[in-house]
């Protein structure tokens, strides 16, 4: 991968890959896997041993079962590399603590609450921050409609989400006209409405 910023001649020495992966099951629930691994390109020392270049410092994984309301039915964690075996992987069940938190409310502040610092592993408490919108990308056109929207007339999730897909922007009026409002529309549905002057 080139680099945007002028460099001088570099060398890689660290990558920290971040996957996740959403299946559907027949009986509508959906799993998420997601997992976090760290590798280095040279041997370094690690806990009174050697780690070897390409062996992962980190390799850790989390299992949700979810709704289609993204509520987390289920949730385990798994960690296969570490620096420091017999103590990383044991905070026993900890992520099971993400049962019952929804995926799209409060999520990430449910996330502290359970199990920010010693409460958890600072790397899958990390993982956890990706998972909302890596399940929003799966779930978008098969569990969420991203053309109409809801049937109470809400838009389309995604509208009003980032700046492209921002309302009074170009892309809303080309692909999801419906949806389009001018900045003068935006700006007046913002104000709030007068209350009328009491007749008594």
């Amino acid at each position: 991968m080139s680099s945007p910023i002028p460099s001088s001649p570099r060398r890689l020495i660290h990558r920290r890959a971040i996957d996740v992966q959403v299946f559907a099951r027949d009986d509508h629930l959906y799993e998420v896997e997601a997992g976090l691994s760290d590798t280095k390109t040279q041997d370094i020392p690690l806990a009174g041993e050697i780690r070897h270049a390409g062996e992962p410092i980190h390799e850790m994984k989390l299992h949700l079962l979810i709704d289609t309301q993204m509520n987390i039915l289920e949730a385990n964690s798994a960690t296969h590399w570490m620096p420091y075996p017999g103590a990383c992987d044991q905070h026993g069940e900890a992520y099971q603590r993400l049962v019952g938190l929804n995926l799209m409310k409060g999520f990430r502040l449910g996330v502290k609450d359970r199990l920010s610092g010693a409460k958890g592993c600072t790397h899958l408490t990390e993982l956890c921050q990706v998972l909302p919108t890596g399940v929003i990308q799966a779930f978008a056109g098969v569990v969420i409609d991203t053309r109409e929207g809801s049937a109470d007339g809400q838009p389309p999730f995604q509208i009003d989400r980032c700046h492209a897909l921002r309302r009074d922007g170009e892309v809303v009026r080309t692909h999801y006209p419906r949806w389009y409002r001018s900045m003068a529309e935006a700006a007046n549905a913002e104000q709030p409405q007068a209350v009328p002057a009491s007749s008594s």
